[in-house]
């Protein structure tokens, strides 16, 4: 049987793209079915830039949609990022001319997935993004193959290792998060500006990319709720660890009252589960089916060599030619996303109350708690130096959000209160 050599064009040579270069010169016939996978043509931002990897023996476009639209490629990769712009317009061009097509844009995926599905469908060619989530761990590969044959209840986890990170650090150091995010961005795992990061919509976009795979809707990014760990104080994870929790941002997305929640936030986890115990930049996820049960994956989230491995998976199901739709279902079937209203939502919360040091505090918050309909779960009072007044700490049993916002809002205008309350989730996992 002859072998066909695929030629690979690739937008965007960063961190990603340099990897998969190195990879796909040493190893081009790596693929199961034979075929040999050659990158003949790249675009970048700067064609002069120092790389690692020698390209001067391949094409250059200065725009990544010409590259996306040539002739002299077989398969385009879009490494790019955005989910508007060249990005969006290259993955398009790509389709409409009849090409696979493989990205690690979770933001276009996130924004655009249910469309660009649609488009790939009716040309009848693939859109592979496994390397949008979780780097080169195969959450997407076991939600849209994996787990055909069960009905998923949720999936949730650790989903942005700069903020795994950051957490981690803030714990094990007691330094704060301006001190350790300058640290993130000295080791390469936060941007210059890290605000799609540490504000978690980089958590948010994977979430909502796994929620569509998981239930079978469109992707819809913007029903997500979304809460980033910017504010996360250290006397917060101090306090928690104490009640025996530890921070993380973790994103959830669970079937509930006819429609789906899909949640980022700070929340606290026991410290003897699994996501606890994913530390630095690790991703980490549950999956719950109605027959396989849990399933629990954890690994490298970020960098060259795992993302470019989940990019080079994707490019062998094309080799492979794998028939099957981009998300679980036809775009055509996907179900509308129905979201469910974030007061609606029901759960144990963290209460952090600053206040003054004197008689009958307590007993103020407690009765305050009570009309609210709010029952306490643990209680903890520890003077904590430095802190500006005395923190009393509660986690509640499970209650409504509504009740648990109205009882913040009344707790905040006692007299003896220093501050609003801090309200972190206690995650259901």
């Amino acid at each position: 049987m002859t072998k066909k050599t695929w030629r690979i064009g690739v937008a965007g040579l960063g961190t990603v793209g340099g990897g998969l270069l190195q990879f796909l010169a040493e190893r081009p016939d790596f693929a199961p079915a034979g075929d040999r996978a050659v990158i003949t043509a790249v675009s970048a931002r700067n064609k002069s830039r120092a790389r690692t990897v020698d390209i001067s023996n391949l094409a250059w476009f200065d725009d990544p949609v010409a590259l996306a639209g040539s002739p002299d490629i077989d398969l385009f990769v879009e490494l790019v990022g955005g989910s508007d712009g060249p990005a969006k317009v290259a993955v398009e061009t790509a389709l409409k001319a009849g090409k696979p097509v493989v990205t690690a844009n979770k933001a276009l995926i996130a924004v655009h997935g249910a469309e660009l599905a649609a488009l790939a469908e009716s040309q009848g060619v693939p859109l592979l993004f496994e390397a949008a989530v979780m780097g080169g761990t195969p959450a997407v590969k076991m939600l849209r193959e994996a787990m055909v044959g069960d009905d998923v209840i949720s999936v949730a986890g650790i989903l942005n290792g700069t903020c795994n990170f950051i957490l981690s650090e803030m714990e094990k150091t007691g330094r704060s998060f301006a001190d350790v995010l300058r640290e993130a961005q000295g080791l390469g795992y936060a941007e210059a500006d890290p605000t799609t990061d540490v504000g978690g919509f980089d958590a948010g976009h994977k979430i909502s990319i796994l929620a569509a795979l998981a239930f079978g809707c469109a992707p819809n990014f913007e029903a997500a709720e979304i809460e980033g760990i910017s504010d996360v104080e250290l006397l917060d994870i101090k306090l928690a660890k104490d009640l025996g929790y530890r921070i993380k941002l973790i994103a959830g997305a669970a079937k509930a009252d006819g429609g789906v929640a899909v949640k980022v936030h700070p929340s606290l986890v026991p410290l003897d589960h699994p996501l606890a115990q994913a530390g630095g930049a690790l991703n980490a996820l549950f999956i719950e089916g109605t027959r396989i049960g849990r399933i629990f994956i954890q690994g490298a989230g970020a960098g060259a060599g795992p993302t470019a491995a989940a990019v080079a998976a994707d490019i062998a199901d094309v080799m492979t030619k794998a028939v099957r739709p981009v998300f679980q279902a036809p775009a055509g079937d996907l179900a509308p996303f129905i979201a469910i209203d974030p007061a609606r939502a029901v759960g144990k919360a963290y209460l952090r109350v600053m206040v003054q040091d004197q008689p009958g505090v307590i007993a103020a918050i407690s009765e305050t708690l009570a009309e609210c309909g709010v029952s306490i779960d643990s209680f903890l009072q520890k003077p904590v130096e430095g802190a500006g007044g005395v923190p009393i700490v509660l986690v509640t049993h499970a209650t409504p959000e509504s009740k648990l916002l109205d009882a913040i809002s009344r707790i905040e205008k006692l007299q003896t209160v220093l501050e609003r309350p801090r309200l972190l989730r206690v995650a259901r996992i």
